[in-house]
């Protein structure tokens, strides 16, 4: 069974999609963005994908 908490457990490089993507600190990185970051391979895909993950999680908490 897969761990309930895996997104607690990472170690993440807060701020280093945004700087490898190049969007200033407080702004919010753009959907299109992101998706098209997320086709990468690496880590700069790796992190985008980790986000597209995080932001729907957060739509799905924000709704219940």
């Amino acid at each position: 069974m897969a761990d309930k908490n895996w997104m607690q457990k990472l170690k993440l490089k807060k701020g280093a999609l945004r700087k490898e993507l190049g969007v200033p600190k407080g702004k919010k990185i753009p959907a299109g963005e992101l998706k098209r970051a997320a086709k990468d391979k690496g880590k700069l895909g790796r992190r985008a994908r980790l986000a597209l993950v995080f932001r729907k999680a957060a739509e799905r908490r924000a709704k219940g």
